[in-house]
C-alpha cells in the first residue's frame, strides 16, 4: 500500500472527501515529525510508539575498495509496534 492507496482507504472507512483525507494524512505526518524533531515521543496506545534514537559513530568498510570509512553519529527515527497490535496478527 502506498500513500495514495492509504488515502483512498481512509476515504472508504471514514466517508471523508479525498481532499479531507489527504489533509488528515499530511497533518498526521507533520505532527509526528514536529514532535520527533522537538525530542518528544509519540505514543499511540494500541498501535505503537514513534521516537528518535541516537546512533553511535562507527567505522564501516567500503565494499568496493575495502577501505575503512568513518560513519558519524546521527539521530534515527524509529517506530516500535505495541504488543496488542503485534498480537493481533497471531490470533
Amino acid at each position: 500500500m502506498n500513500k495514495g492507496e492509504l488515502i483512498k482507504a481512509m476515504v472508504e472507512k471514514t466517508g471523508f472527501s479525498q481532499k479531507d483525507a489527504a489533509a488528515a494524512y499530511e497533518a498526521f505526518v507533520a505532527s509526528v515529525t514536529d514532535a520527533l524533531k522537538a525530542g518528544e515521543k509519540v505514543q499511540l496506545v494500541g498501535f505503537g510508539t514513534f521516537e528518535v534514537k541516537d546512533v553511535a559513530a562507527k567505522t564501516g568498510i567500503n565494499p568496493k575498495t575495502g577501505a575503512s570509512v568513518a560513519i558519524p553519529a546521527c539521530k534515527k527515527p524509529v517506530m516500535k509496534f505495541g504488543k496488542a497490535y503485534k498480537d493481533s496478527f497471531n490470533n
